[in-house]
């Protein structure tokens, strides 16, 4: 073991071994394109490298969440007349939210090309770019997942260079935490089921979001 500013290095001759202690090291994720867990992993690491970036994006906090706020008014422009797809928005005045994600909601009964082919063949690594190790596995679906439009459109989306994922899935779906206490009201079920997470950091333009939304609509049946 020696250390590298984010706490130590691993020094494995075991490949094998190394995969597995990096699937740990790096949140425990199986294969599929929402957050699986079943088993607990860790994300503890923070280098000085790290920790120096985060110090100086706060000198720039106010222009993002700026900027995640009009990305957001253009989604909820370009999107208004657009059947069967909500875009996620403040639930009432009382709220400020900094749309740091930009989520939309898709109606069940909405049809979206490519719906046969959803969860068709199993998930190589992770979706949406996240480093690290994930288990690979045998069975493309899980017990609780994204409705078929939702897959299918994620894909289209993926397809045509934009990355989009699903909202994160409920904590007490996780098979990890499958035996531990939950009260809810069927909310976060519901939403995990017909959400998906669209582009809106600080580098998404206007262009881009504007192409974003005419993909959306090419993926319409």
């Amino acid at each position: 073991m020696i250390t590298t500013s984010g706490g130590g290095a691993l020094i494995c001759p075991d490949e094998a071994a190394k995969q597995e202690i990096m699937f740990y090291a790096t949140q425990a994720r199986e294969a599929y394109p929402y957050y699986q867990h079943e088993k607990i992993g860790y994300n503890y690491r923070m280098s000085n490298i790290c920790a120096g970036i985060g110090r100086g994006q706060m000198h720039v906090l106010d222009a993002h969440i700026a900027h995640h706020k009009h990305v957001w008014r253009l989604y909820n422009e370009l999107l208004a007349t657009v059947p069967g797809i909500r875009l996620q928005g403040n639930p009432s005045p009382r709220y400020d939210s900094n749309f740091w994600l930009c989520t939309i909601v898709l109606d069940v009964a909405l049809k979206v090309k490519g719906e046969d082919k959803a969860y068709a063949v199993t998930v190589q690594g992770a979706v949406g770019g996240a480093a690290g190790v994930t288990h690979a596995t045998q069975n493309p679906h899980t017990a609780h997942e994204p409705n078929r439009n939702v897959e299918a459109m994620r894909m289209a989306l993926d397809a045509a260079g934009v990355e989009a994922r699903p909202l994160w899935k409920p904590m007490h779906l996780q098979p990890v935490y499958a035996n531990n206490p939950a009260y809810v009201n069927g909310v976060s079920e519901q939403l995990f089921r017909q959400g998906l997470c669209l582009p809106a950091g600080p580098c998404v333009s206007d262009e881009d979001v504007r192409y974003i939304v005419a993909q959306i609509k090419e993926a319409l049946a």
